[in-house]
């Protein structure tokens, strides 16, 4: 296996590994997701608990070469979906104590680097 390879490889393991630890947490801690979802979304507890199994089927998937395709676009959406709870959070710091925020204002590009993290691991391989 050459080196990009198995760079891309390694990559898309702590991809799925990362994916499936967030997702377990989701059942772990249900309240601490619940706590950081927008007023305006209904249905709290089961759209922390949809997001979860989203994780873990995605974060499973990523380990698995032949579904970089549903990978790739399944984790798009997702962080595109859970972006509106970030955003909330920066804006109502106040909620969120215990977080300081700069980290609150520091994770709106992450999302967009773990799109394109996304991107570049699950890309085919040439």
């Amino acid at each position: 296996m050459p080196a990009s390879s198995f760079t891309r490889a390694f990559s898309r393991a702590a991809l799925g590994l990362g994916f499936l630890a967030a997702g377990a947490n989701h059942f772990r801690r249900p309240r601490m997701y619940r706590a950081i979802m927008p007023d305006y979304l209904p249905w709290h507890r089961e759209l922390v608990a949809l997001s979860g199994y989203a994780e873990l089927l995605l974060g499973g998937a990523a380990l698995f070469p032949p579904l970089r395709t549903l990978t790739r676009w399944g984790l798009t959406a997702l962080l595109l979906a859970v972006f509106p709870a970030n955003l909330h959070m920066a804006m109502h710091p106040e909620r969120y104590p215990q977080i300081p925020r700069a980290l609150l204002w520091l994770r709106l590009p992450l999302q967009p680097a773990l799109i394109a993290w996304v991107w570049r691991t699950t890309a085919e391989e040439a």
